[in-house]
């Protein structure tokens, strides 16, 4: 079995210290019945290799990013905000890839703009992450760090 850092798929880098955020992780694990979408927090050591491999800013945290496969990050083929939201949906599959259409039927500048008000404002409406919630045994594997 290979280990994390060489197991191919997709890989969601998120804000490991945003309520909303964690939520979202929540939502996918709880959808993604094939258990293979799996996520890496922006600060932990994954993701900040990531950033530097690729020359990107290790303290700005507002972005989500979908790598498609984890075992050959080193492409330029990493999704951001919206369009990373979107992947991550239709990865999971069911429910999720429904809600993936209804979300690609907004033009992209809207969904981004949107988007960045959200992170803007998310702190101070959903507050920070809180522990251990994210932390089911069965959900364990699915994270980088």
């Amino acid at each position: 079995m290979p280990t994390d850092a060489a197991q191919p798929g997709p890989v969601l880098l998120y804000d490991g210290e945003c309520g909303l955020c964690q939520r979202l992780v929540r939502l996918l694990l709880r959808l993604d019945q094939r258990g293979r979408l799996r996520f890496a927090p922006l600060q932990g050591p994954a993701a900040q290799g990531y950033l530097r491999q690729h020359g990107l800013p290790v303290n700005d945290f507002e972005s989500m990013i979908l790598v498609p496969d984890w075992a050959r990050r080193d492409g330029p083929t990493a999704l951001w905000r919206t369009e990373a939201a979107i992947a991550a949906l239709r990865e999971v599959g069911g429910f999720g890839a429904v809600m993936a259409g209804v979300f690609r039927l907004v033009p992209r500048a809207w969904r981004d703009a949107g988007y960045r008000l959200v992170a803007r404002w998310r702190r101070r409406v959903f507050g920070a992450a809180r522990l251990g919630v994210l932390a089911r045994v069965e959900w364990s594997g699915r994270f980088l760090d």
